[in-house]
């Protein structure tokens, strides 16, 4: 079912295009992750979605009514959709408990659940200005999830955060989208986060919407390498590498073609493919980074240990492994 349309929306301000002629369609109840590099205009159509920034030109449509923007509403804003940025405000002169009553549109059970999901039932009675960021940005989640949204925008909800408070969060964003009847969109420059989390990829680059689909297609098979250097390592093989693609069987008809390190087998067996010799290595924590220099081109490679530098080493398509 379709919840939100974007039909031909377009931001510009002070002569410049923030976001061009985007088409999209959100439906319910799935995860959207939002991708681009930073000035792609993320943020941008997010506030447009949100009914916070006046579309230049397009409209935005919930369950077919309009959304109006802040040139058409006294306050800016749509009583259905919940946006929480990085920028996110919280009134320092309050306990949280009255904060969250003067949001909260839900019965009381209902309205403890959330705080349970969102790990504050224990800051309920504190002010706002005794907790910590992390605690903070988990009360403005609560804060907007008990007014009952529709949909969930949440805007780079993990910038500025410690390690630890980020991984709270984190899960807190994936039990809330898991448990609750609501439809979310997270923007966030951590291809972990996105591919762990999302339904759908929708991603933009210079206010342009340049990809929406699969997760799994857009890491394994991105079709640019805008894309594929988004979603992390990469080895680009060209027409030119011609040993390498017939080593991987890349049909002629691809002109690009994008090698993830983690689909390289490497190892001292010659029938693993193509010699190379290692010229870098670097230790990942799970993994090693490994960088390989064959005959036509230096190909990164994950691996569980690391060979020596100019250690001569066989590279090809990683097999699978009988069980």
């Amino acid at each position: 079912m379709r919840l939100l349309r974007i039909e031909g929306v377009s931001k510009s301000e002070e002569g410049r295009t923030q976001v061009q002629h985007v088409n999209l369609i959100v439906p319910a109840f799935k995860k959207i992750g939002l991708m681009g590099e930073t000035g792609s205009g993320k943020s941008t159509l997010m506030k447009l979605m949100a009914g916070l920034v006046q579309p230049s030109s397009g409209n935005i449509y919930l369950d077919n009514k309009r959304i109006q923007g802040p040139d058409e509403v006294l306050l800016p804003g749509h009583d259905a959709i919940a946006y929480l940025s990085q920028h996110f405000e919280l009134r320092n002169n309050y306990r949280v408990h009255e904060l969250l009553e003067m949001a909260n549109k839900m019965e009381d059970e209902e309205a403890q659940r959330i705080y349970s999901i969102c790990k504050i039932d224990h800051l309920l009675q504190r002010k706002v200005n005794q907790v910590s960021g992390g605690e903070r940005q988990r009360i403005a989640l609560a804060k907007l999830l008990v007014g009952k949204p529709r949909i969930l925008l949440l805007d780079e909800p993990f910038t500025n955060l410690d390690l630890f408070s980020n991984r709270i969060i984190n899960g807190v964003i994936k039990q809330v989208s898991k448990e609750m009847e609501i439809t979310c969109v997270l923007v966030s420059h951590d291809p972990a986060e996105i591919l762990s989390w999302a339904d759908e990829l929708v991603v933009m680059q210079q206010g342009k919407m340049v990809y929406q689909g699969s997760p799994t297609q857009a890491y394994y098979h991105p079709p640019t390498e805008y894309l594929a250097g988004l979603l992390g390592e990469y080895n680009h093989i060209l027409p030119k590498h011609t040993l390498t693609r017939k080593c991987w069987n890349i049909p002629d008809t691809a002109a690009s073609f994008f090698i993830r390190p983690e689909q390289v087998e490497i190892g001292c067996d010659p029938s693993i493919g193509i010699p190379g010799t290692v010229v870098g290595a670097s230790f990942l924590g799970m993994t090693h980074g490994i960088m390989v220099r064959t005959a036509e081109l230096d190909m990164m490679v994950y691996a569980s240990s690391a060979p020596q530098i100019h250690e001569t080493v066989y590279v090809g398509p990683k097999k699978l492994r009988p069980a």
